[in-house]
């Protein structure tokens, strides 16, 4: 057993989260047992991840999507009383790490998706992202299938950059509209979640790569990295729960 409040503020330190201010708070969100055993990890805030946390013994909630965001309406709807439902059902804590998570260069989704890429990282990219370097450039069927791989999905790829790739930029989840950033920068590729609809264009024009794995299937990385540094930290069990989503 550990404190809440203890996970929460190691959790906040190690992420620093005050570098990266959103509108819906990093850390905690919703409040719950004082008490942890068990943290559940899963990527997006939903009624049946926190249903389901709650029948595998959790007393910890940990998310990269939490409850809160800017587009969408202040009202407890419907949705919003269901997942809050589960959650006071099974006095369970609720922690939303997003940009922090992505940006980390140990624990964040950028980072670990780079080092299953065979990338070496070399920097930050688009201030959350991750720039990376092959010492012995790929083509992009290899990017392709390394991506493949680490997301276990097909990736969709606009194969309009240079025969072999050195240089990759990395923004998981919704990072599609970096794209010509990354060929401003001088990116052989991006490698992102989801695609947006100018991106063949871009891509082509500008001859740079495009990959896209999926918003959650490049965003699982973070929130199981992170949980099992605090299961380490502080004596806990962790478990992740798969709500597989297409997009």
């Amino acid at each position: 057993m550990a404190r809440r409040d203890d996970i929460v503020a190691f959790a906040d330190e190690l992420l620093a989260v005050e570098a990266f201010p959103e509108y819906g708070r990093p850390g905690l969100q919703v409040i719950g047992a004082d008490e942890v055993a068990k943290v559940v990890c899963g990527v997006s805030s939903s009624r049946e991840l926190f249903e389901r946390a709650g029948a595998a013994g959790a007393q910890l909630v940990l998310v990269h999507h939490g409850l809160f965001w800017r587009n969408e309406p202040l009202v407890v709807d419907r949705r919003l009383k269901g997942r809050l439902e589960a959650l006071f059902a099974g006095d369970l804590t609720l922690v939303a790490y997003h940009l922090a998570l992505d940006a980390h260069p140990e624990l964040g989704n950028n980072a670990l998706l780079a080092e299953r890429l065979g990338a070496r990282c070399e920097g930050e990219f688009a201030a959350i992202g991750a720039g990376a370097r092959y010492d012995e450039p790929l083509t992009i069927e290899e990017l392709a299938t390394r991506l493949r791989d680490a997301t276990g999905r097909e990736p969709l790829v606009f194969s309009e950059g240079p025969e072999r790739i050195r240089r990759v930029a990395i923004v998981t989840g919704g990072g599609g509209t970096r794209l010509i950033e990354a060929a401003h920068e001088g990116y052989d590729a991006l490698v992102t979640g989801e695609p947006e609809e100018p991106a063949l264009h871009a891509a082509r024009e500008l001859g740079i790569h495009f990959l896209a794995g999926g918003h959650y299937a490049t965003e699982t990385f973070g929130v199981k990295a992170l949980a099992a540094r605090l299961a380490d930290e502080f004596g806990l069990d962790w478990e992740f729960l798969d709500l597989p989503n297409p997009v």
